[in-house]
């Protein structure tokens, strides 16, 4: 697996130093007015050709993460995993079966089974094992990034809540014999993420279970992972917090207002200069970086979606004249923008009047996810018959944590 994840990073290196020359060359046309439209279409190529590696690349490093992940669960081990494996194995019967046949024995399980932390009523399903659950969130990182960069917390109850500090705590120098003034007192706000049920369905065929063959614990980890957190990452981005976690981009309407006088939960955006489209200028750039306290740009990331990395990768530095969008020459890193990394999340917005479509911040700081204790699984095979289906849920909140931590651009001229 290395040795492809080698080759591929070797293609992307040799695609990008292309594109730098097929640029070049318009840019130079450009400014002969002897541009064409086969440098255009060969450009788009390109960019078609390196999201694509980029993609390929981020598969394949996925891949040799979770092969080179060991097991769970030892079932040689202590007590407690060999109960979560005897769970685990009823647990896949049960999807095998006929509803009726999950005896109370199977109950019995779950209640002891190390890995079922709520409990449940005769209606209320069965816990996934947390081999399965772990699996699927890991799918989640995957098609979710920002869960990747921000703060996640496993919480117990859907009223969590964190106070955030504000102004910080007062501070002075002293001397020996001097009195202790009393300092400024710390400005609390709270941040309460808001909560909403996130669920798939998939169905499967009676015959499909009684197969031996078919694999359902790969089948129901795919099926549900690929819907829960599509539908999670697009409520991360733009959620309305009705039913949902509010999304980074859902709070307050953003201002061009700084730090020192922006009230707490509103972000700021830097205007591009553009009414609709890209900056002409990457100094704006720059402005969104800098906007950034220290402390937030240490841990820095940019984020956008595929159709803006395609404007993204032809900027320049003014003074060097060096693109500034490089390319992940690295396993298991990103491409950069800038010097910072640049990630991709498919429901950032495009670019338009008043939009939002790339936004530069310390997320861990920035925006806070919670995730409600365990996922649960109803099995319904009334509702179609012939068919199995699952119903799967799971409790998770999201809100933004630390507004000063995140900066946005937006397509407007002020």
């Amino acid at each position: 697996m290395t040795t492809e994840i080698k080759q591929m990073v070797e293609q992307i290196g040799t695609t990008f130093e292309e594109y730098k020359k097929t640029n070049d060359a318009k840019l130079e046309a450009i400014k002969a007015s002897k541009v064409t439209g086969d440098m255009e279409a060969k450009l788009a190529k390109m960019d078609g050709a390196l999201d694509s590696m980029t993609e390929i690349k981020a598969k394949l490093e996925s891949m040799e993460i979770k092969l080179n992940r060991p097991g769970v669960f030892d079932t040689k081990g202590d007590s407690t995993s060999r109960e979560a494996a005897e769970y685990k194995s009823a647990f896949i019967n049960w999807t095998r079966k006929r509803g009726d046949q999950a005896p109370e024995a199977q109950r019995q399980l779950e209640a002891k089974a190390a890995d079922v932390r709520t409990s449940t009523n005769a209606s209320g399903g069965f816990a996934l094992p947390e081999e399965i659950e772990r699996a699927i969130a890991l799918i989640g990182v995957d098609i979710s990034p920002i869960r990747a960069l921000a703060t996640v917390r496993t919480v117990g109850t859907p009223d969590y809540k964190e106070l955030f500090d504000i102004n910080g705590a007062g501070f002075e120098w002293l001397g020996e014999p001097d009195t202790r003034n009393q300092t400024n007192t710390s400005d609390l706000a709270e941040v309460a993420p808001t909560f909403g049920m996130a669920s798939a369905k998939p169905q499967a065929t009676e015959e499909s279970l009684d197969d031996l063959f078919f694999n359902v614990e790969e089948w129901l980890t795919m099926s549900a992972g690929d819907a829960i957190f599509a539908g999670e990452g697009a409520s991360f981005v733009s959620g309305n917090g009705t039913k949902k976690p509010t999304g980074i981009l859902a709070g307050p309407t953003p201002v061009t207002t700084a730090d020192s006088s922006r009230a707490f939960g509103t972000l700021q955006y830097i205007a591009g200069g553009q009414a609709s489209a890209m900056p002409t200028s990457p100094d704006v750039f720059f402005d969104m970086i800098y906007s950034l306290r220290a402390r937030y740009r240490r841990n820095a990331t940019w984020l956008t979606s595929k159709a803006v990395l395609s404007s993204i990768r032809k900027y320049k530095e003014a003074t060097t004249n060096a693109y500034m969008w490089q390319p992940s020459l690295a396993a298991g890193q990103p491409a950069s923008f800038a010097g910072f990394p640049i990630v991709e999340a498919e429901d950032m917005p495009a670019v338009a009047a008043n939009a939002f479509p790339l936004a530069f911040g310390d997320f861990k700081e920035g925006y806070l996810i919670a995730d409600r204790v365990g996922m649960r699984m109803t099995r319904d095979e009334i509702t179609t018959p012939g068919y199995v289906k699952f119903y799967i849920r799971k409790r998770v909140g999201g809100k933004l944590r630390n507004t000063q931590a995140i900066k946005l651009l937006k397509i407007a001229t002020t």
